[in-house]
């Protein structure tokens, strides 16, 4: 697989010859578990970053998470290291806010259920946010924040119940913090859901909205999304037709990778952002289901990955197996049992 016109998404391990600083023009970086994880940088992110950034790389952020707005944002990625604007940052409660304008008349009262970062989205927009149905708002919004408790999610349930337009930043099911995995918006997006029979209209990746704020904002001609999570970030650069970049720092796990459906292939992996400061090893089929990257070659049988060969980068072995599990996986059909080969043994050799 070689380089690729931006517009039409690799669903294959893909390789680069130059580095992706120079093969993209603008990196869509997702923050929590990429960037940044609670309040401390990810291994190997500011450097990257920087070193990107210093190569005539853009940096965008793009988060689904609505909590805070951009500017405390870039404050906190300068705060790293990270030196970013109010500009750099796009997160979900931006898309959000678009969609309800497009709902309701100019200056209309929204209820929020969420944080900082809605209500200057909403007011970005010229709506009004209120936390009380009393206040007469004509439409739900709804994003992750930490102080979310019973009290917003009642709120939100008799507004939804009562028949407004509802629109979720993201359904993110967990978030990750310093201490570990914690529930995200989708969690609490949930209860509502459940309270009510309804669903809402939601705005976050992987879904069009953001990826439409996202182009907006940023105006990128050569984009790749840089992400943690196959069913956000990479489901997201999917549907947006733009080839995409997994790292291991948040929520992913390499048997995962070798599991995912389409919509969730990325097309480049690597351990962390040091992978954008380098050209990506071919992937190369070579035909009854074996595929070779770098000195490792893998194949599906009876059942199994398996792997030969050797090499400095683990990740060249995973690669290999991403080829051989996916094609294994279509050739058999996605949904058919045993679709996808056991890859626990050839992941343990490889140390992933």
């Amino acid at each position: 697989m070689t380089d690729t016109a931006v517009g039409r998404a690799r669903t294959a391990p893909g390789g680069s010859h130059r580095p992706l600083t120079e093969a993209y023009d603008t990196a869509l970086l997702d923050l929590d578990g990429v960037v940044y994880a609670g309040p401390h940088a990810v291994r190997h992110a500011v450097a990257s970053l920087e070193a990107a950034r210093g190569a005539g790389m853009r940096l965008a952020y793009v988060t689904n998470n609505a909590s805070r707005p951009p500017r405390v944002v870039a404050g906190h990625l300068t705060e790293l290291g990270v030196p970013a604007e109010a500009a750099d940052v796009i997160n979900s409660a931006q898309a959000a806010a678009r969609l309800v304008a497009e709902k309701v008349p100019a200056g209309s009262k929204v209820l929020v259920v969420g944080g900082a970062g809605l209500e200057e989205a909403l007011t970005e927009r010229g709506l009004v946010p209120v936390r009380s149905m009393a206040d007469g708002p004509l439409a739900v919004v709804q994003g992750y924040d930490p102080s979310v408790g019973w009290q917003h999610l009642a709120e939100a349930s008799y507004a939804v119940a009562s028949g407004l337009p509802w629109v979720a930043s993201n359904t993110d099911l967990t978030v990750p913090t310093a201490r570990g995995i914690a529930p995200g918006n989708g969690t609490l997006v949930a209860a509502v859901r459940t309270a009510t029979g309804v669903d809402p209209e939601v705005a976050g990746k992987p879904l069009p909205p953001m990826h439409r704020e996202t182009v907006i904002r940023t105006g990128a001609q050569r984009p790749l999304v840089v992400g943690d999570r196959l069913d956000t970030d990479i489901e997201g650069a999917y549907n947006g037709g733009v080839d995409s970049l997994l790292v291991f720092t948040g929520v992913t796990t390499p048997a995962q990778v070798l599991a995912a459906p389409v919509r969730h292939r990325p097309t480049y992996l690597a351990a962390d952002l040091r992978g954008l400061l380098v050209a990506q090893p071919e992937v190369t089929a070579l035909g009854e289901g074996r595929y070779r990257c770098g000195g490792y070659e893998a194949w599906a049988a009876d059942g199994w990955l398996l792997l030969s060969g050797g090499g400095e980068d683990p990740y060249d072995g995973l690669r290999a197996l991403c080829g051989a599990a996916w094609a294994a996986a279509d050739a058999a059909g996605q949904d058919a049992a045993g679709a996808v080969p056991d890859g626990s043994k050839a992941l343990a050799e490889l140390g992933l």
